[in-house]
C-alpha cells in the first residue's frame, strides 16, 4: 500500500485554513472579501452557504483551492525589498495600488465574459 506524501496533508490543511477564513471574511465585510480574496460574486456565495461538512469535504481534494495572485515581478519586487528602501511606506503603497488594480481588471474581465455569456444566450 502506497503512502500519500505529506504535502498532501499540507494542501488540505491549506484548503481548510483558507474556507474557514473565507467564510468569515464574507460574513463579516462581503466587499472586503470579495476585494482581498479575489473573489467572484457567484463564488462568494457558494463559499458562504457551505455547511461544516461541505467545508470539510471540498478542503479534502489534493488541489489548492487558492491561488498565488502576485504574479507580476514588479509586485513581488515590491514586496521583498520592504525594509531595504528609506520609502518603505510607498513602497508598500504602490505594491497595494499594482495588486488593487489587477483585482479591478479581473472582476471587469469576470463581468464582460458573464455578460457576453448572458446576451448570447
Amino acid at each position: 500500500m502506497q503512502t500519500e506524501p505529506a504535502f498532501l496533508d499540507d494542501i488540505r490543511q491549506t484548503n481548510l485554513s483558507y474556507l474557514m477564513l473565507a467564510q468569515r471574511l464574507i460574513r463579516a465585510d462581503r466587499s472586503q472579501a470579495l476585494f482581498r480574496l479575489g473573489l467572484s460574486e457567484e463564488s462568494a456565495d457558494m463559499i458562504a452557504t457551505l455547511s461544516p461538512a461541505q467545508v470539510m469535504r471540498v478542503s479534502n481534494c489534493k488541489q489548492l483551492l487558492c491561488s498565488m495572485r502576485v504574479d507580476d515581478n514588479l509586485v513581488w519586487t515590491l514586496l521583498t525589498n520592504h525594509g531595504k528602501t528609506s520609502s518603505d511606506n510607498v513602497t508598500r503603497l504602490h505594491a497595494n495600488i499594482l495588486m488593487a488594480g489587477r483585482h479591478e481588471e479581473a472582476s471587469t474581465a469576470r463581468t464582460s465574459s458573464t455578460i457576453g455569456t448572458i446576451s448570447s444566450d
